[in-house]
């Protein structure tokens, strides 16, 4: 073989191990990627694998963000936001929480829960009234510096891209069978709340149990088809309660404006019990 030939066929070699090292090198990455957007850290998984009788086999291997604390605060690889409406704007947050994040919500809640009220358009102070049938509690500002508390709350200002401290204190709800909330804003119509914090902007709702029947949450306003509430077939958009699920919705459009369109309500429960936990977020700091 000429000494050319030779040279030619030297640098074809080598750039075609290089080209296969490069590729199972981009494969290997590819893998990790796909490692740590798939798997659950340990963390998360030791409590939220129990599905009633048994656990959920973990998969071989560690995760590849297992030590990454602010992946597995933020769940990254896990929630899937879905657009559900642009005018109110809607988005429905698959996986927010884990089932443990939600157990924990429920045990906190569960020796403290009062009957329900209501904003007085007048006093701003919270009234009973038939329009609100559930049960709840607020958790407390010592609550509120629990790790998991503010990993969860974290999670809601990132995906919200509003501030921690923005967000009041946290709601936990309890709608037992025949129980609802009719279509209401959850923008002020008084000025006493308007002085802590201004109006809100936004909200989180979370969901914290599962086999519910009814329970929707209903945007009578929103969509331009048809959906069920509590059994019925109703004009609008609803969103099922689905342990883990969040929705996120604004109060305030675009413009800055209080929205109409943003009325809300939570559909009747025909069986089981719909635990929900609510943020509340403002346009400032929150006192």
């Amino acid at each position: 073989m000429a000494p050319s030939m030779k040279i030619v066929f030297g640098l074809l070699t080598f750039v075609t191990v290089g080209m296969i090292i490069g590729a199972l090198s981009q494969l290997a990455f590819i893998r990790k990627l796909e490692d740590s957007y798939g798997t659950e850290s340990l963390a998360y998984r030791r409590l939220s694998g129990f599905q009633g009788d048994g656990y959920l086999k973990l998969p071989k291997g560690l995760p590849f963000w297992n030590d990454d604390k602010e992946a597995e605060i933020l769940r990254l690889g896990y929630v899937k936001p879905e657009v559900l409406n642009w005018s109110p704007r809607i988005i429905l947050l698959h996986n927010f929480l884990s089932v443990e994040e939600c157990d924990y919500l429920r045990a906190i809640a569960l020796p403290r829960l009062q009957v329900s009220t209501v904003v007085d358009a007048k006093t701003g102070k919270g009234i009973r009234s038939d329009v609100r049938t559930s049960s709840g509690m607020f958790l407390t500002a010592e609550e509120r510096k629990y790790p998991m508390i503010q990993a969860i709350e974290k999670r809601i200002s990132i995906y919200s891209q509003v501030p921690v401290e923005n967000g009041e204190l946290m709601q936990v709800l309890r709608y037992e069978k025949n129980q609802f909330y009719k279509p209401h804003h959850d923008y002020f119509s008084d000025t006493f709340n308007l002085k802590r914090g201004g109006q809100r902007v936004a909200t989180m709702l979370m969901y914290l149990s599962e086999n519910v029947e009814g329970g929707e949450t209903y945007f009578p306003m929103a969509g331009s088809g048809q959906c069920s509430c509590g059994g019925k077939i109703v004009q609008g958009l609803s969103v099922k309660p689905v342990k883990g699920n969040a929705v996120l919705f604004w109060s305030m459009g675009l413009d800055g404006q209080s929205s109409p369109s943003s009325v809300h309500g939570g559909c009747e429960v025909l069986s089981g019990e719909k635990w929900s936990a609510t943020k509340w977020m403002r346009q400032s700091a929150h006192v």
